[in-house]
């Protein structure tokens, strides 16, 4: 009698809610607030089984449409988003009819299956799609390769960033610093109150981040890194400090600014095309930005007595400080270093991504990780390297697995060279342990 009753009402949630509910459940996906939703016919007739997905802000998801040629993806927030419909699925020798897109719908440059799309006032937006006969644009695996290793670079170069600030501060100090991650999204967050709340220019929001991540890193050392440093707690202890701190600014980022995202000003440019491989000005701008800085940095290491000095400490700071070093000195210049780096980082991390959100350093402290082991712990050089390893990775095996799936790569990368040189790419064996 129970087992029938369920049925009856399970039988009427779906006739009250239609197809649509059930597809949202068949596909397992979080019911929010905000979702894209429509249908897609072809000849006036529904078009079943075909695959459309969603990218954008760190999110992605994906669905089927069905018999009525339905469809829905809910999304975490009401922002910019790129729809692709898998032309694999569609019927031969048909793509879709840009010249009946909705307002607010563009087809992405050079495709015919990828369309962006942004909400309007409301946390709903459909978008009915027409198919049409016509000529499918693809690209070659040779293109898409040259593709994707151009954002790998750029994704590479400015996880650097952040990665060779991280390194410096373990090798001065053995600290394995989890905040790192918010000292990131810091970079992004002053600068988005300067540019968007305070209503400022850009390169005022790039200067506040830059002397703020320079004011935090000081901060931290000089209010609780340092004095635990004199108590003589163990590095376990000091990274499970630094693990309360991460959770304790994340939020407070969480509770500042909300749980949105924002975009700073001039995010999502149309791209360039060189050839194959498509690029905005921003994406250029970063290279080259972070090319900079990292040069600026090997210099600091290589060419002048502080970042000698840096580097003897890292070798071994009992003999640095009987030589006449000023340890506590050059770790309080090396913690302003890795803010000032962080946020540079933050800023171009949010302009990749794109947008500020308050936990957006979390999503690269892995990444951060993984790439100084990688390299060599302790090693500024060693995360350089291993950044541009872990970002071409992350992004060329999407080639091969799901787009969800692609940080996993990082970590397989990352076994793979440990079983072979445990110590890193750079590192000494000395250093293990």
């Amino acid at each position: 009698m129970l087992a029938a009753l369920c049925a009856l009402i399970a039988t009427a949630i779906f006739v009250l809610q239609g197809p649509t509910a059930a597809l949202a459940a068949t596909d397992e996906q979080e019911v929010t607030d905000f979702y894209f939703a429509g249908t897609i016919t072809f000849d006036d007739k529904p078009v079943e089984g075909v695959t459309i997905s969603v990218d954008g802000n760190g999110f992605d998801a994906e669905t089927e449409t069905d018999p009525e040629g339905k469809w829905r993806l809910y999304v975490p927030e009401q922002e910019r988003y790129t729809l692709t419909i898998d032309e694999k699925t569609l019927p031969d020798g048909v793509i879709v009819d840009a010249a009946q897109l909705p307002d607010g719908v563009a087809l992405v440059s050079g495709t015919t299956g990828s369309f962006e799309a942004e909400f309007g006032l409301t946390g709903t937006k459909i978008i009915n799609l027409f198919l049409g006969e016509g000529e499918r644009v693809t690209e070659s695996f040779v293109d898409q390769l040259l593709s994707r290793l151009m954002n790998g670079l750029n994704f590479g170069l400015l996880l650097a960033l952040a990665s060779m600030g991280a390194a410096l501060i373990y090798g001065t100090t053995r600290l394995s610093n989890f905040a790192h991650a918010e000292m990131v999204t810091w970079g992004g967050l002053v600068a988005l109150v300067f540019t968007s709340f305070w209503q400022l220019p850009l390169w005022a929001g790039i200067a506040g981040a830059i002397i703020g991540g320079a004011l935090l890193g000081w901060a931290l050392d000089a209010g609780l890194w340092r004095p635990l440093r004199r108590r003589g707690l163990g590095v376990v202890q000091l990274m499970i400090v630094s693990i309360g701190l991460s959770l304790a600014l994340r939020y407070a980022f969480q509770y500042v600014i909300g749980g949105g995202t924002s975009q700073l000003p001039g995010a999502s440019p149309t791209p360039i095309r060189f050839g194959p491989i498509s690029l905005s000005y921003i994406d250029l701008i970063s290279m080259g930005v972070s090319l900079v800085v990292i040069l600026a940095v090997a210099y600091f290491l290589t060419r002048t007595r502080i970042g000698k000095a840096t580097r003897a400490i890292s070798d071994n700071p009992q003999l640095a400080a009987a030589s006449g070093i000023d340890v506590d000195r050059v770790i309080r210049i090396v913690w302003i270093l890795a803010g000032v780096l962080a946020a540079i980082s933050g800023i171009l991390w949010a302009y990749f991504r794109p947008g500020v959100k308050w936990d957006m350093g979390m999503q690269m402290l892995l990444l951060i990780f993984c790439a100084i082991t990688l390299g060599g712990l302790g090693t500024a050089f060693g995360a350089l390297l291993g950044s541009l390893i872990v970002g071409i990775a992350v992004e060329v095996s999407t080639l091969w697995i799901p787009s969800d799936l692609k940080y996993a790569s990082a970590l397989a990368a990352l076994i793979i060279i440990l079983l072979i040189r445990p110590q890193g790419l750079l590192g000494r064996r000395e250093r293990l342990g």
